[in-house]
């Protein structure tokens, strides 16, 4: 009941980083619903009274369009709220944040980051794929090293961890953030660091069984497929995300002898109840 809509519910992830991150990301959480909120109320209000305005021209085109204005809106506010937060550093410190509303049938992506969402849907064939809904925002995309590069930012990786690209300042060998996109991390927002989400919609459909969010802790060492088939074989829903999150540590050891494990969280947001369709259950799972 995101907003008191029977229809609409609001889930994130939020990934901090850096000496401060779990206090940033704890901020953005708890900040980042309730402005949400009022932007969207508030942009529904100046649509309404808008006289150029047709809503039965395009009502899935509006609606998106409101929720995008909503969310680009409350991404800045947040970003500049905390700059001036007196009790966090974040100038060294960040959080990712990967958020969804359902509204009706209909459900709106926010991502600022590399945390990710996955669907698990049903093929023409009756199997259950992956369908990845987001884009990890490495500093290495193309679209993204230009805007760094473009603001004098540096992308590369360090010899002892190759693929793993990384942004820098111009003339320091830091902070090395593995993300294009965040709240905090000040030190960098002048070199092309940004808090902007990257907005996506998708119609849900019966065939659409469930969204996995996760970090990239878990991405990092578990494929789309293997999410989804882990989740899909769980026998108790309320323990879907857990045992993700269980099956990403193991990963981790098994896959990263040496390599201190990253951040691990995740949630499952199913779309359909066994009883009735328009129950939602989600589960978040965490091991730090």
């Amino acid at each position: 009941e995101f907003g008191c809509q029977e229809d609409m519910i609001f889930c994130g992830i939020f990934d901090g980083h850096g000496p401060w991150g779990h206090f940033v990301a704890k901020s953005v959480r708890e900040s980042m619903p309730s402005s949400l909120l009022c932007n969207w109320q508030e942009t529904l209000v100046e649509t309404s009274v808008d006289p150029d305005f047709d809503l039965e021209s395009d009502k899935k085109l509006h609606r998106f369009n409101i929720w995008k204005h909503s969310y680009l809106k409350t991404c800045a506010a947040v970003d500049q709220e905390l700059e001036h937060h007196r009790k966090i550093d974040a100038f060294h410190s960040g959080t990712t944040a990967l958020t969804i509303v359902r509204q009706g049938d209909i459900i709106f992506l926010a991502n600022v980051g590399d945390s990710r969402a996955v669907l698990g849907t049903t093929s023409d064939s009756g199997n259950l794929v992956a369908v990845q809904l987001t884009i990890d925002f490495k500093p290495n995309l193309p679209q993204e090293a230009e805007r760094i590069i473009q603001c004098n930012g540096r992308v590369y990786c360090l010899h002892d961890e190759p693929g793993v690209h990384r942004v820098w300042l111009p003339h320091e060998e830091s902070p090395g953030l593995a993300m294009s996109r965040a709240f905090g991390d000040y030190c960098v927002k002048d070199f092309g660091l940004i808090s902007v989400p990257e907005v996506t919609q998708r119609h849900v459909t019966s065939k659409d069984q469930f969204v996995v969010l996760a970090t990239d802790g878990v991405w990092d060492v578990i494929s789309n497929q293997e999410a989804v088939q882990i989740v899909s074989t769980t026998p108790n829903r309320a323990k879907s995300a857990k045992r993700l999150v269980e099956s990403a540590a193991r990963a981790w050891k098994r896959k990263r002898k040496g390599i201190a494990m990253d951040d691990i969280s995740a949630i499952v947001l199913f779309f359909h109840s066994p009883a009735s369709c328009d129950q939602i259950n989600s589960c978040t799972s965490t091991l730090k």
